[in-house]
């Protein structure tokens, strides 16, 4: 009976002679022992007989065993380094120009700091044209495209990011291929923002806002001089950030609703934009960063909607959106400039860094997913305005798609 090899050893097996194979069988510890105890066996087997002057059965077993010994050597010590070697070339890739990466990411920060600033900004100059003012129907539209865009950001993007890394052959499989670690932690991710959600909604209604921080001053609110519940049109406008149905006494709750859930975005979108600089600037792959630019622009743009339309119904003071955009704008070109100084030191494949990056991902994968479900599309198609219009609400769930599409589209290539 021939031993229970496995892979390339039972090739070597069938290529043995017969005599020899009778012999080998004859021992009861290599019946179903694996290969490194057959590699072990044949030299002691080897060794034992030369020691001891014994006859060969044939130079042809002699040949045999060394060229045995070889092959399973040749086979089995690749193996043991090769998930290393994958890991060490995985940063480097088949395309690697260091001075040309350089400069593609050098245009890369230009590009996206100007796409990001024109995406937040331009919903905060709507105001000075006529169709594009909050209560028009064109903004709103603009604004379900936009949040389209972060959910697929959240989805197509950011999640497989970490399941890429979380998963990776360059980590133990104990624990991480043991766990969905991932969808764990963008599960309480989400939890946590929710939780965050309502008891900054508590506290506020409960303490109030300073006005000079951007707060709420209750009296305006509730005469309508400020807010967005007052329209021009009359009644309620339930826009991008909010889920309230709108009336005088809901009026400042309105407000500071639209102010939590623009902070609470902004802190997951600055989140994902310093991992993906971070990942642009370390590496050294023009072939991977040249259709980076031109997706991470469409990305910075349209993102930059979705929050610059959260920014300016939370109706913050001048201060504060300056500081609102500028941490926008400038978090993905850091992260560039940030990987560009640790592209010497830092390494993508490293288990340190999988780790970190991988669930930085899927925690700001859960905060944007349940912010573009709940916070933004959700507060958007059952707020009065889109539910009194089904043409207003057949557009926006086109533009939805559109958006959610469009930045599917772009995983192909970002």
């Amino acid at each position: 009976m021939k031993p229970q090899l496995k892979d390339h050893t039972l090739a070597v097996w069938k290529a043995l002679p017969d005599d020899l194979k009778i012999k080998l069988s004859l021992d009861e510890d290599l019946v179903s022992s694996p290969k490194e105890a057959f590699l072990r066996a044949s030299a002691d087997r080897v060794a034992r007989r030369l020691k001891n002057g014994k006859s060969m059965a044939s130079f042809t077993e002699i040949n045999a065993i060394t060229i045995s010994l070889i092959l399973i050597l040749s086979f089995t010590l690749p193996t043991s380094t090769s998930a290393q070697q994958q890991c060490d070339s995985a940063s480097t890739g088949g395309c690697h120009d260091k001075a040309k990466s350089l400069q593609l990411k050098l245009i890369a920060i230009f590009s996206i700091l100007v796409a990001s600033m024109i995406g937040v900004c331009l919903p905060l100059f709507s105001r000075t044209i006529p169709a594009l003012k909050p209560d028009r129907d064109l903004f709103v539209v603009i604004k379900a495209f936009a949040s389209g865009v972060i959910l697929a950001t959240g989805y197509m993007h950011v999640l497989p990011d970490s399941f890429n890394d979380l998963m990776s052959d360059c980590l133990p499989i104990n624990p991480w291929k043991k766990f969905p670690f991932t969808t764990f932690v963008a599960m309480l991710s989400a939890l946590l923002t929710l939780m965050i959600d309502s008891l900054a909604m508590s506290y506020y209604k409960k303490h109030g806002f300073d006005r000079k921080g951007g707060g709420v001053d209750g009296e305006k609110v509730n005469n309508g001089e400020r807010g967005l519940g007052n329209v021009e049109n009359g009644g309620a406008h339930v826009g991008h950030c909010h889920g309230f149905n709108g009336g005088a006494n809901d009026k400042d709750s309105m407000l500071l609703r639209n102010r939590v859930v623009a902070q609470v975005l902004e802190i997951g979108i600055v989140v994902h934009s310093v991992v993906i600089g971070l990942s642009m600037g370390a590496s050294n792959n023009p072939c991977t960063i040249r259709p980076l630019i031109a997706a991470l622009c469409f990305h910075q743009l349209f993102e930059g909607m979705g929050l610059g339309g959260c920014i300016l119904q939370a109706e913050y003071g001048m201060k504060i959106k300056a500081i609102l955009v500028f941490f926008f704008s400038t978090t993905t070109p850091f992260g560039i400039v940030l990987g560009i100084g640790l592209s010497n030191v830092y390494s993508e494949s490293s288990p340190t860094a999988l780790i970190v990056v991988g669930l930085l991902n899927a925690s700001s994968a859960g905060l944007l997913n349940y912010m573009a479900l709940v916070d933004l599309l959700a507060a958007d198609f059952m707020g009065p305005k889109l539910q009194d219009s089904m043409r207003l609400q057949a557009w926006s769930f086109v533009a939805v798609l559109l958006g959610a599409g469009g930045m599917s589209l772009m995983a192909k290539w970002a």
